[in-house]
């Protein structure tokens, strides 16, 4: 009998697992799931970021071990990137890190920042990272709402007031991945003044900065007046340039975070692959149009999913940014959860979802749906969706008739 390890102990069973070993399940026996579960970009990478891989892999020199902090040009690009984009200057020596995705990065950064029994102030729902990069770490989690208005603020205030010991550290991530919420520099102003005040770490998550369908390009908290004394910013090329599977990001900000994020990443790796920095230098330096292409293929998928799942009768809020719809389950499947309602959507409408509480005790009553496959695809799954309703229907009618059956 081995025993429990103890970071493993504080791990809940990964809710996604279900999802995916029905999918599975279901693909093995022959039948056509439409997958809009995981957060998985489809499109190639732009070509000429590809040119520059093959380029730089061509090198022998570039086969050996990288530099864990970033090549220079790679972090000289990312400060380019923010002057642009933000008109924030960075120092690109002190305040950039490459690291291996956001993911991966915001996980190293509370190992190198936490002490057993630190509280941290994180969204639920919110991407799982967020809140079990310090639990893993030995700390503990006070859940904050994921809305960027007068309850999250609010909840800052009580998380001060009630937390033992007090909060070292709360999570921001807008646009929100699963909610799609997005926050505005005036929210960001009060959260920076609140944390400055009380001397707590910000540590936003901006994945999906360039994911947004408006006039209105989400902002950065490093855009606020003295942000960069308590904050530190990950972004990643995963969704910008789809490149997922490449896993490069980036961690900017705070000297002192950076400083601690560069030091336990020398333990624990040698950085990205030489030509994979070099082409996500390209990525950033060269042409942009790509971005807009990106930007446009998700807003077309994401009209024809909102409109069709409306005609289905199912009212879905227009995300305003991101790749995923945050759908609140159909009033007459609230009882069953999000996790059995996304097991059922597979079931009779072949099309997998992520069940919300993968992404927090909140997220409960809501499914993330990815805008992951192309547009027929998408129609097709409404189509299956709105046959399952109907007929759904049908069976559930006679029940909300007769409540006390």
């Amino acid at each position: 009998m081995h025993p429990e390890f103890y970071r493993i102990k504080r791990l809940p069973p990964y809710v996604f697992a279900e999802v995916n070993a029905m999918k599975a399940q279901a693909r093995a026996a022959g039948e056509d799931i439409i997958d809009l579960g995981m957060g998985n970009p489809d499109q190639p990478t732009p070509k000429h970021i590809i040119d520059k891989l093959c380029e730089a892999a061509a090198n022998p020199r570039a086969h050996r071990y990288s530099m864990s902090r970033g090549i220079p040009g790679l972090r000289k690009a990312l400060a380019g990137y923010y002057a642009r984009r933000f008109n924030v200057e960075l120092d690109p020596e002190s305040e950039c890190i490459v690291t291996l995705g956001s993911k991966e990065g915001l996980a190293n950064l509370a190992q190198a920042i936490t002490s057993p029994g630190d509280v941290v102030l994180a969204p639920n729902p919110s991407y799982p990272i967020h809140a079990f990069g310090f639990i893993i770490a030995g700390g503990s989690v006070r859940h904050i709402p994921a809305h960027p208005g007068p309850d999250f603020l609010q909840a800052l205030e009580r998380g001060m007031q009630h937390s033992v010991p007090k909060p070292m550290a709360v999570l921001l991530n807008f646009p929100s991945n699963p909610t799609a919420y997005v926050a505005d520099l005036d929210f960001y102003g009060q959260v920076v003044d609140f944390c400055r005040f009380h001397k707590i770490w910000i540590l936003s998550d901006l994945a999906y900065a360039e994911i947004y369908f408006n006039d209105q390009p989400p902002p950065s908290v490093l855009q606020i007046p003295g942000a960069r004394d308590i904050c530190i910013e990950f972004t990643s090329l995963s969704k910008t340039y789809s490149m997922p599977g490449w896993r490069i990001g980036f961690a900017a900000g705070n000297k002192h975070l950076i400083g601690a994020l560069t030091r336990i990443k020398s333990y624990l790796d040698y950085g990205a692959f030489t030509p994979v920095q070099v082409a996500a230098t390209a990525a950033l330096n060269g042409p942009q149009g790509c971005i807009d292409e990106i930007r446009t293929l998700y807003r077309d998928r994401r009209d024809v999913l909102i409109e069709g799942l409306a005609q289905a009768g199912w009212d879905v809020p227009s995300p305003p940014a991101t790749m995923f719809a945050w759908a609140p389950i159909p009033k007459p499947f609230e009882h069953m959860g999000s996790l059995e309602f996304s097991k059922l959507l597979m079931r009779e409408a072949k099309v997998a979802v992520a069940p919300g509480v993968g992404f927090g005790e909140h997220g409960d009553d809501h499914v993330r749906i990815a805008l992951v496959e192309n547009r027929h695809r998408i129609r097709q799954a409404v189509r299956n969706i709105k046959a399952f309703m109907a007929q759904a229907g049908a069976t559930v009618a006679p029940d909300e008739a007769h409540p006390d059956d």
